[in-house]
C-alpha cells in the first residue's frame, strides 16, 4: 500500500499531533502500508519524513521516497531511502509543486492529511484527493 501526506507547511507539530501521526502510521505499517511519498517542503511534510525514518527501525521493509518537485534543490537524504522526479518537464515552475503534489495523489492509496484552513496548496491538494475519491485519514492539531 502506497501512502502519501498532505498539510500545511507552516503547521505547529505539537507533541499531540506527532503522536497522533505515529499512531496513524502504526495502523497502516499494521495494514500493509509499505511506500511512503513525501513532498519534503514545511513543517507538517518533516515531520512525516521523520515519523517514517525512525519507524523504519521497526518495520525495515517500509521505502521512504522524496518526490521532487525540482531538480535543483537541496534536502535532507538521511530522511529519504530514495527520490523520485515525476514527469514534470514542461511544467513552469511556479506550478511544479501542485503538479507535484496531484502525481502524488494519484500514486497512493491513502492520504494523511493535516489542513486546518480551505486556501493554499494544501487545502487544493486535498481537495483534488476527494475528487479522486482515495482514502483520507484526517489529522486534527
Amino acid at each position: 500500500m502506497t501512502v502519501t501526506f498532505c498539510g500545511h507547511r507552516d503547521i505547529v507539530c505539537s507533541d499531540k499531533l506527532t503522536k497522533q501521526l505515529r499512531f496513524v502510521l502504526y495502523d497502516l505499517i499494521s495494514e500493509g502500508a509499505d511506500t511512503f511519498l513525501l513532498g519534503g517542503y514545511g513543517a507538517f511534510d518533516s515531520m512525516a519524513a521523520m515519523a517514517v525514518r525512525d519507524l523504519k527501525s521497526i518495520y525495515p521493509h517500509i521505502r521512504s521516497t522524496l518526490v521532487l518537485a525540482y531538480l535543483d534543490r537541496d534536502y535532507n537524504e538521511d530522511l529519504y531511502d530514495d527520490t523520485i522526479y515525476p514527469p514534470l518537464e514542461g511544467v513552469p515552475l511556479r506550478y511544479a509543486i501542485s503538479q507535484r503534489n496531484r502525481w502524488m495523489v494519484d500514486a497512493a492509496d491513502l492520504i494523511v492529511s493535516c489542513v486546518t484552513h480551505s486556501y493554499g496548496g494544501a487545502a487544493t491538494t486535498l481537495r483534488y484527493a476527494e475528487q479522486k475519491r482515495k482514502r483520507i485519514i484526517r489529522l486534527v492539531e
